[in-house]
């Protein structure tokens, strides 16, 4: 439960309607300061998440490929994934994923953005991270769960996924529009961003 609570707020009652690792929902019922009362004001709880923009050397964009079935389409992306519990901070959860969802790796990391993907109804965030450099390290280890294929990209064809639908995760979108639009000159395909 939110701990930044605003002093004129006032959380009246709360109960968990339900609570598994991937679906955690809870209801509370608020006082606003003007004295009206929202009912249930319903609340997801996930667990912090992260992603990378994975560049190596020579420039090329690492990216993966999986089935997302909630939209019920695949799409590229980010590599991303959970903050474990057993992960040191974020950082080590983005190289964690890296390295098992890609095989990549890399010495040269950025914190670049943390955002939250709705605040009006999830209370966790994304912790988002630029890896330079990075190198083909091992073989990749996705979990049972995901089938991933692994993918590499000039800046240019990245741009172009972006605006076609290929990449349609929004915080995986985020962090890209955010990386082209200040980084340009870092760009060694000497991509033109219009």
């Amino acid at each position: 439960m939110s701990s930044n609570l605003p002093a004129d707020w006032e959380i009246i009652a709360s109960e968990y309607l339900h609570h598994e690792d991937w679906l955690t929902v809870r209801r509370d019922q608020l006082k606003l300061p003007n004295g009206h009362i929202i009912p249930q004001y319903f609340v997801l709880e996930y667990p912090d998440w992260v992603n990378t923009i994975a560049i190596t050397k020579e420039g090329k964009f690492v990216l993966v490929n999986q089935y997302r079935h909630a939209i019920g389409k695949s799409s590229y992306e980010l590599c991303a994934g959970v903050i474990d519990k057993t992960d040191e901070d974020a950082l080590a959860a983005a190289k964690r994923e890296l390295l098992e969802e890609t095989g990549y790796s890399s010495e040269n990391w950025e914190s670049w953005m943390i955002m939250a993907p709705n605040p009006a109804t999830s209370n966790n965030r994304v912790h988002c991270f630029i890896a330079k450099d990075v190198e083909k390290k091992a073989e990749a280890t996705p979990e049972d769960s995901e089938q991933i294929t692994v993918h590499l990209f000039t800046a240019e064809e990245v741009q172009e996924m972006m605006m076609d639908g290929s990449i349609i995760q929004a915080t995986h979108l985020t962090p890209l529009w955010k990386y082209f639009a200040l980084r340009k000159n870092e760009i060694k395909d000497d991509t033109v961003i219009a």
